[in-house]
């Protein structure tokens, strides 16, 4: 294929007509992600400091699905071929933003517990110092 052709096809890919069934599933999806999260949310599971984030995912999908331009739109400026390899793009951004969130979190926490154990081996070896010279006094029991 010569590059005239190829871009006729990358044409042809960009401006092909939307699936009313995949619209659906799509809308569905996203009204079901958000009603999840709230349900999660009300019942504890999930903290409500992970609310927007996920809420945000459900919206940007619900808009990517409504507005079918803005995806054709991004799928133009990341150098895409189709709209749903740029939907799965972002889905792979969104999981490494997401992994790489959670790292900082576990290295934090990870940090935040080795000086805990380390405060908590000083204040036994402060009460077991302080206990020794009593116990000594009075014999064994």
């Amino acid at each position: 294929m010569n590059e005239i052709d190829l871009a006729q096809l990358r044409n042809l890919f960009l401006n092909a007509p939307e699936s009313a069934a995949t619209r659906f599933v799509a809308i569905s999806l996203s009204l079901t992600l958000a009603a999840v999260v709230l349900w999660l949310v009300r019942r504890r599971y999930l903290r409500e400091e992970y609310t927007p984030i996920w809420l945000g995912v459900a919206a940007g999908v619900l808009l990517l699905c409504l507005n079918l331009d803005v995806l054709r739109a991004i799928t133009t400026w990341i150098g895409a071929w189709t709209p749903s390899s740029t939907i799965f793009f972002l889905g792979e951004v969104f999981l490494m933003v997401i992994c790489l969130n959670f790292a900082v979190r576990l290295s934090r926490m990870s940090l935040h517990v080795k000086t805990l154990a380390q405060e908590l081996t000083l204040l036994r070896a402060a009460v077991e110092g302080r206990d020794a010279p009593r116990s000594e006094l009075h014999g064994p029991r």
